[in-house]
């Protein structure tokens, strides 16, 4: 692990320990935790060395730290959406936008709580309320 020095909000609710950082600072005197001063930050701040953790929390930790390294960015579905879109031929991206346009009409309509008489797409729709 990286990181050795924890401040009593970074621990909060891990492994077990308390939920709030005044019931980690009481413990932590309670139990002689190694601590120092926090550099940087005014005031009484205190971070506890991690050698003072219990194992289940220093297992925790490690854990998120490892997790950290792995958070994948989202793929740009825009980006995606458009390439597939521009290796269509005229007459299939016709289609295609007129069943999305469709689709997202009747999805529409259903929230709404209206439901659609016409049966065909290029019939004008009459519209009548389920409720």
């Amino acid at each position: 692990m990286k990181k050795e020095w924890y401040a009593a909000k970074e621990l909060v609710g891990i492994g077990g320990f308390p939920t709030t950082p005044q019931a980690i600072n009481q413990r932590a005197k309670a139990e002689g935790w190694r601590k120092q001063r926090r550099s940087g930050v005014q005031g009484r701040a205190i971070e506890y060395h991690i050698s003072s953790f219990p194992p289940n929390v220093v297992a925790e930790l490690a854990a998120r730290e490892d997790s950290q390294g792995y958070q994948v960015e989202p793929p740009n579905t825009i980006k995606a959406w458009s390439a597939i879109y521009y290796q269509l031929t005229d007459e299939e991206r016709e289609l295609l936008t007129t069943f999305v346009m469709r689709e997202g009409i009747n999805s529409l309509f259903e929230r709404l709580g209206l439901e659609r008489r016409s049966a065909s797409m290029k019939e004008k729709p009459e519209l009548e309320c389920e409720g």
